[in-house]
């Protein structure tokens, strides 16, 4: 299967030769060089992934990625910045990217976080798996939507195979080290707060719909879905 990204940096020489390494690798590549661009060339045609430098003239990617899921996007979207702050990454998970890389970055790491993004993507093998019931919170695997009662909540991708993976381990605690393996295909360490922040994130949208709280901290081991 050939897939399709777009990658947006205002970098001539990082643009292009990244271009041609996913070429390579037999990717489709669209090049463009600021985040109007970028959105609209997003909004307009289908990818499979969407790499968005953060720091672009017009419309930066932060804004990019914020409009797009505003949008109900849902495509997944690695951000690449020269800061490495935690308030910076923080920030970018925050407009609703689904992973991070640092400038400058090694080749074969970009290839692997957009491997394990497209295989998070990737449709269910069967549209005929049963939904995910916790009281009722409903979650369809296949259709990738996701009820709480008559409410239905709209989920960024690694929102929902966030709690996708909660459901369906409802009752049991999942460590931390696993949530981030299964969901990021890494760990960020001990002090990365990105797992809290997507916590928070869907904590809020079923408190929103009416939800009482059915996501439950186990303070330095995890977090469990229990229904209410």
């Amino acid at each position: 299967m050939t897939y399709t990204v777009l990658v947006a940096d205002d970098d001539r020489a990082i643009r292009e030769s990244l271009g041609r390494a996913l070429e390579l690798e037999g990717y489709r590549v669209v090049g463009v060089d600021d985040g109007v661009q970028a959105l609209t060339r997003a909004r307009r045609d289908d990818f499979d992934v969407l790499v968005l430098d953060v720091m672009m003239p017009g419309l930066d990617g932060l804004g990019v990625c914020r409009v797009l899921r505003a949008d109900g996007s849902r495509v997944p979207v690695l951000m690449l910045t020269a800061r490495v702050e935690t308030p910076d990454r923080v920030a970018g998970l925050d407009a609703g990217a689904d992973d991070y890389l640092p400038k400058p970055f090694e080749l074969d790491e970009l290839l692997a976080r957009l491997r394990a993004l497209l295989r998070r993507a990737a449709p269910a093998e069967s549209d005929r798996e049963p939904t995910l019931s916790v009281g009722d919170l409903r979650l369809d695997p296949a259709a990738r939507r996701v009820w709480w009662a008559a409410t239905e909540l709209i989920l960024t991708k690694t929102e929902f195979d966030l709690l996708e993976l909660l459901m369906r381990n409802a009752g049991v605690v999942l460590d931390h080290t696993l949530v981030y393996e299964r969901i990021w295909g890494y760990d960020f360490g001990a002090d990365s707060k990105n797992l809290a922040v997507y916590i928070g994130y869907v904590r809020r949208k079923l408190t929103a719909a009416g939800a009482p709280p059915v996501i439950h901290t186990i303070r330095g081991v995890g977090y469990t879905v229990r229904e209410p």
